[in-house]
């Protein structure tokens, strides 16, 4: 995971570093889901997402030499939630095939800000999903999303897995621990 090579902070300075390409990769795999899934949670469709990402890192690189985080000021989630609603405006006003999609679509209207922290969160509960698929058994990670994720019965999912319901009780609970661990150090880095 791209944390445990470089710190949020460490990789906003790095972006600022035009010729850094290795830091607009890892900025990629960290945000790159997120807008995309903000895009689509909008209703643009899948090649409108990659345009609407592909000019929010025009943007950045544009702005990120004289970018100088400080969390005193704010957020960076809230700066890039602002860069990334510029862009689908941008897109919206060019292109007369979203003449459906209202500019609320682009805008900070409450369902918008609504999107962005589901899909902020959704972005957080995937990149903690990655470590997961590393650090648990596929038998745990089964009886996780079974149980904890799609609501099956504790009896139901043992008898699939061939496992114990006990084992099926622990398994949510090491999972359901690791990852709040692993948000919760993802939410921190962040500032």
């Amino acid at each position: 995971m791209i944390g445990q090579t470089a710190t949020h902070t460490t990789l906003l300075t790095r972006l600022a570093d035009a010729g850094d390409a290795m830091a607009w990769r890892d900025f990629l795999a960290r945000y790159g889901d997120l807008i995309r899934g903000f895009c689509q949670r909008r209703g643009l469709q899948a090649a409108d997402c990659e345009d609407v990402q592909q000019e929010v890192l025009l943007s950045l690189t544009k702005s990120m030499g004289q970018f100088r985080y400080d969390p005193a000021k704010g957020l960076f989630r809230s700066y890039l939630k602002t860069v990334v609603m510029n862009a689908i405006s941008r897109r919206l006003c060019q292109n007369p095939a979203h003449a459906g999609l209202s500019q609320a679509s682009a805008v900070g209207d409450s369902a918008g800000e609504e999107h962005w922290e589901q899909e902020w969160r959704q972005h957080h509960f995937r990149q903690a999903m990655r470590v997961i698929e590393s650090e648990f058994s596929e038998s745990d990670r089964r009886a996780f999303a079974m149980y904890a994720v799609e609501g099956r019965g504790v009896p139901e999912t043992a008898r699939e897995l061939g496992i114990s319901p006990d084992a099926v009780y622990q398994a949510k609970s090491r999972v359901l621990r690791r990852l709040g661990q692993l948000i919760e150090g993802q939410v921190a880095e962040e500032g």
